[in-house]
């Protein structure tokens, strides 16, 4: 399966509920790389890499989020592939 990348923008109440915690452990699971950090703007910003399965199967995650969550949105850019591997938290 062709692996690919996506970059994405979650907004809504996205911050101060576990939202990157729980983004790293789901990632993790499904074996997407890549990173998630919080925006200054209140959004939550990701850059996802792996099979596309597994991608979509993250960004529908994103679409929801952990409890406490509320997703108002979810931009997604289409990004070439780095060969990433593992998956981080960014500050």
């Amino acid at each position: 399966m062709p692996v690919i990348r996506r970059r994405v923008v979650v907004r809504g109440i996205v911050q101060g509920v576990g939202f990157r915690f729980g983004a790293a452990r789901e990632a993790r699971r499904l074996e997407v790389a890549g990173w998630v950090r919080n925006r200054p703007d209140g959004a939550v910003e990701a850059e996802l890499e792996g099979p596309q399965t597994a991608v979509q199967a993250m960004l529908d995650w994103l679409g929801t989020g952990p409890a406490g969550a509320h997703v108002d949105g979810v931009d997604v850019t289409e990004t070439e592939p780095l060969g990433a591997s593992g998956f981080e938290i960014r500050h």
